[in-house]
């Protein structure tokens, strides 16, 4: 019972919400005191903002998807070495064969107005 009073207290521990003080509170008054606070080096987290499409990540993972569905997938591999010289024939042969820029479907449109 004492160990579960314990978990239950309003102790302080790690994760706990701080204390907000006039400082704190007056970060979160504008989105540009929120975004210089946000950005900060000297924090443990840091928030970068991507754009909505993510176009650098769709990226990836369209030639995952392709390396996934045309190799990987019913491939049969004796080693790790043998995996990464299938992997990397692979990909000289859809470079100088199959390769060509993709398609972009997004139009853009604003972030605000």
């Amino acid at each position: 019972m004492a160990a579960i009073k314990e978990v239950l207290s309003d102790r302080p521990r790690c994760g706990a919400p701080g204390e907000f003080t006039p400082e704190k509170t007056g970060i979160l008054q504008s989105m540009a005191s929120r975004a210089a606070f946000l950005q900060d080096p000297p924090h443990r987290i840091r928030f970068v903002y991507t754009p909505k499409p993510c176009s650098r990540l769709n990226q990836v993972e369209i030639r995952f998807g392709i390396l996934t569905r045309r190799l990987l997938k019913r491939g049969r591999f004796a080693s790790t070495d043998d995996l990464k010289q299938r992997l990397l024939e692979f990909i000289d042969f859809f470079n100088q064969t199959l390769a060509k820029p993709f398609r972009r479907t997004y139009i853009g449109k604003p972030l605000m107005e």
